[in-house]
């Protein structure tokens, strides 16, 4: 083996350096392993030439014997390099999901709370990773996104995360460490062929790599090619949901309805991903396409983990799950920040006598300023708001009268007759 010199790792480093803002503080993700280790100790090098913030940050699964030496060699190198780190033990709870996907779950848990807004958090996945990546998600039936694998960088949550070596070769990664005598934990769990990734890496690639000796570095390459392609598509398919798009942020679902079949995936993916909610599978979207068509009354409601869609009145609604209600009434003294099963209450009542906060439950009666008394229920179907957002409206009642109607936390959709809500007197019959 070749001395591997580290000015190539360093030089990505550098180039890496450039995706966080001035002032702003680099975070490594510190798993004890080669790669990881190998990134803290050449980005300590690189930020303190360019005097940078660096912190690192291991997550300890318990999920092993070992855990304890990858945390106590964690703390071992960081205290050698003078970098700051943040030790995170966790529980990994499954809910139905694999252990690898559980762990993953609960790592980046992990980074939402100890990586603030604006950081960036350093990641030391290789080429080696991506194609393995690549090739899992194909083996799933995976669609363009999952083919594209890794990005160098995303957004998540206002943390940038970046891969600086996914173009390198974990070989490479290995001849440096060696190259500087570095010290790592290696993970006995990465012996476990139960595991999918081992299974890839120590049966399936080393088959591939005796006929096509650079297949880790095409399906690499493969990665990359679908992740541009990806970016096309997302924003071909933004500037098209625009023009769907209505105030109230549904798409017009006679339009989209009138799409081929591959476009109306593409699009209502892209919807889901513009606002931050998990795609449906194969399966339930084609139930939700199948129902764009639905008569205009029709409430349809079709449900995947972590968000629903519903279609209603020719409009298609992308929503996280909403919870049931629980039965709930309270008495109100006017004043804001009462917490409601929704949420804090912002609004405030001038009224000497407390009031009752419920939910509407039919047959409410408002009188309106210049318009009389009017049923709650017309004024919503007038108002065309949505069967879901009517059920989860708050009425301000005074006995039997009802002195307005909230959409929580904060919004007064009418307001009564001599109401003084947050120190102006209604004077129109609507907010």
């Amino acid at each position: 083996m070749a001395p591997q010199p580290p000015e190539p790792l360093i030089d990505l480093l550098n180039d890496a350096l450039v995706e966080t803002p001035p002032g702003r503080s680099i975070w490594v993700a510190l798993s004890g392993g080669l790669d990881s280790s190998l990134l803290v100790t050449l980005a300590a090098e690189v930020c303190k030439r360019h005097q940078r913030p660096l912190r690192a940050l291991h997550v300890n699964h318990a999920l092993q014997p070992a855990a304890e030496a990858f945390e106590a060699h964690c703390e071992t190198l960081c205290a050698a390099l003078d970098v700051p780190l943040t030790v995170d033990r966790v529980t990994v709870e499954r809910h139905g999901e694999g252990l690898e996907g559980a762990a993953r779950r609960a790592r980046l848990d992990a980074f939402g709370r100890h990586v603030p807004p604006g950081d960036t958090l350093w990641l030391a996945q290789h080429q080696n990773d991506q194609a393995e990546t690549l090739l899992l998600a194909a083996l799933r039936g995976s669609g363009i996104r999952g083919l594209a694998a890794m990005p160098y960088r995303r957004d998540w949550q206002g943390i940038t995360l970046l891969r600086p070596w996914l173009d390198v070769s974990r070989q490479q990664l290995a001849d440096t460490a060696n190259t500087l005598a570095l010290d790592w934990c290696d993970d006995p769990t990465n012996q476990d062929l139960g595991l999918d990734r081992n299974r890839l890496r120590h049966r399936v690639f080393p088959a591939l790599e005796a006929r096509w000796p650079e297949a880790q570095r095409g399906l690499a390459q493969s990665a990359q090619h679908a992740g541009e392609a990806d970016q096309l598509l997302a924003a071909y398919a933004g500037e098209e949901l625009q023009t769907l798009t209505h105030a109230d942020g549904s798409f017009d679902a006679v339009v989209l309805g009138r799409r081929d079949r591959p476009r109306q995936r593409l699009l209502v993916r892209a919807a889901c991903q513009q606002a931050g909610l998990p795609t449906p599978p194969r399966q339930r979207l084609e139930t939700l396409l199948d129902q764009l068509s639905a008569g205009r009354d029709a409430q349809v409601r079709v449900t995947w983990p972590g968000a629903e869609a519903r279609v209603w009145r020719h409009c298609l609604y992308l929503m996280p799950p909403l919870t049931d209600l629980p039965l709930w009434q309270t008495a109100w003294d006017g004043q804001p920040g009462l917490m409601t099963p929704l949420g804090p209450l912002t609004l405030a009542l001038d009224t000497q006598r407390p009031v009752i906060l419920r939910w509407r439950q039919g047959g409410e009666v408002i009188r309106l300023p210049e318009r009389g008394r009017r049923d709650v229920k017309r004024l919503l179907q007038a108002a065309q708001l949505p069967p879901w957002q009517r059920e989860r409206l708050i009425m301000v009642m005074q006995g039997s009268e009802c002195l307005g109607v909230i959409e929580p936390p904060g919004t007064l959709l009418w307001g009564a007759e001599g109401a003084t809500f947050d120190g102006r007197a209604t004077q129109q019959g609507s907010a």
